[in-house]
């Protein structure tokens, strides 16, 4: 009987502590605040990506300490899916991405995957292939930087 009554407190407890009680705020949580609004209605540049990197300057010539720094960041970071081939291992191969994808798209895809893997369709056919999201490894804008160095060092940049 005991056992009876604890259950039903608590199923009281629960309706009474989970119910639909009208607050002293007004705030609808249903609708997007304005921060939410605001990244949606940002476009989509398939050449810049989706981040605060809009331009990339980057020397005529390698960065030979930068790419070493990149190769050391890699190997920690990303090599666990991706070869310096072509071929696929998780994730794709980097040979030849600095020739297909602008410095600034690269720098965003690297620091920012997930907002770019949800608007580009390039980025989502690849998903497809490759059947797993890249996940936000949380590098600082520095080793991105030098990744990307890295990745100029792997297509021939010298």
């Amino acid at each position: 009987m005991n056992r009876l009554f604890l259950l039903a407190m608590f199923g009281s407890f629960l309706l009474v502590s989970c119910g639909k009680e009208k607050s002293n705020t007004d705030q609808d949580f249903s609708t997007p605040t304005a921060t939410e609004n605001t990244a949606e209605a940002e476009s989509y540049d398939p050449k810049r990506g989706l981040g605060k990197f809009s331009t990339v300057e980057l020397g005529a010539s390698l960065d030979k300490p930068m790419a070493e720094k990149g190769l050391k960041v890699a190997e920690v970071k990303c090599t666990s899916c991706h070869k310096t081939t072509d071929e696929k291992l998780v994730g794709p191969g980097w040979k030849g991405v600095t020739g297909r994808r602008t410095p600034q798209w690269i720098m965003n895809f690297i620091t920012n995957p997930d907002p770019m893997i949800d608007k580009d369709p390039e980025l989502q056919a690849q998903l497809e292939l490759c059947m797993i999201r890249m996940p936000n490894q949380g590098l600082t804008d520095d080793e991105a930087r030098s990744v990307l160095e890295y990745m100029r060092q792997n297509d021939g940049v010298k």
